[in-house]
């Protein structure tokens, strides 16, 4: 199983003194999308694109892919 993790993003916005806030108001941010971020939910890779372009970032910059060492019962494998 892949996890994916948006925490790229957080630290992105951090280093780029970007609030969640100024994403919705002055980049028209979704809120939508915003929730499926803090979610860890999947997005679109035209989403993605568009969050790279929005904030002149690289992917690498925004999401991350690791896969989950557990097996179906939780177990480490």
């Amino acid at each position: 199983m892949i996890i994916i993790s948006y925490e790229p993003l957080w630290n992105t916005l951090k280093q780029k003194n970007i609030s969640q806030y100024s994403l919705i108001k002055e980049y028209g941010f979704s809120t939508g999308t915003l929730d499926a971020l803090r979610k860890n939910r999947s997005i679109t890779l035209n989403t993605l694109h568009d969050i790279c372009r929005m904030l002149d970032c690289e992917i690498t910059d925004v999401v991350e892919f690791t896969k989950d060492e557990t097996d179906d019962n939780g177990q480490s494998k």
